[in-house]
C-alpha cells in the first residue's frame, strides 16, 4: 500500500480478520469481502471526583478504555471471510474470539483479539442483496506500530 499523506478514502484502509480464531496465524488473516461501512467506536471509562480542596472543581482520571468496530455489508457465499464471519451467528464462548488488523493509508498497523458480535447474519428487504452486519469488540490492550517500526 503506497503512503498516503493527507485525506483518504475509507476504502483505503486494510482490515482483516483471523479465520480460525484465536490460534490465526498471518496465513489466515485475511479480507471480509462485501463491507460496505466501517465504523470505529472508543469507549473512555473516566473516573471522578471531587476533593475538598479544588473548591468544587471536579478532577477526573482516564482508568480504561475498549473499542468496538461495526461492519456492514452484503453476504458473500463462498468468501472464506465472510462465510467465517457468518458462521460465528450461532455460536458462543471462546468460539466467538478473534484476532484482527488493521493497516492504514500512511502504513501504520493496529492488531487485536476481539469477540466477533453477528448482528445480521442475512436478510433484508425481498429486492435486496442480503445483508451481513458484525461488531468486533476489543478484547485487550491493542498494539499500534507506526508505518516506521516503533510504539
Amino acid at each position: 500500500m503506497a503512503q498516503n499523506l493527507g485525506v483518504y478514502p475509507v476504502f483505503d484502509i486494510e482490515f482483516k480478520v483471523g479465520i480460525q480464531g484465536r490460534e490465526s496465524s498471518a496465513s489466515d488473516m485475511v479480507v471480509v469481502k462485501e463491507m460496505e461501512t466501517f465504523s470505529p467506536s472508543i469507549d473512555t471509562n473516566i473516573e471522578e471526583w471531587t476533593p475538598m480542596d479544588t473548591a468544587g472543581w471536579a478532577r477526573r482520571l482516564a482508568t480504561g478504555k475498549g473499542f468496538a468496530i461495526t461492519l456492514n455489508g452484503k453476504r458473500h457465499e463462498g468468501d472464506p471471510g465472510n462465510d467465517y464471519i457468518a458462521g460465528l451467528a450461532w455460536k458462543s464462548g471462546t468460539d466467538l474470539s478473534t484476532k484482527a488488523e488493521i493497516v492504514f493509508p500512511d502504513g501504520d498497523k493496529l492488531t487485536f483479539d476481539c469477540v466477533v458480535n453477528v448482528t445480521t447474519p442475512f436478510g433484508g428487504d425481498s429486492t435486496n442483496v442480503s445483508g451481513l452486519e458484525f461488531e468486533l469488540q476489543s478484547d485487550g490492550k491493542p498494539e499500534y506500530v507506526p508505518a516506521g517500526g516503533g510504539v
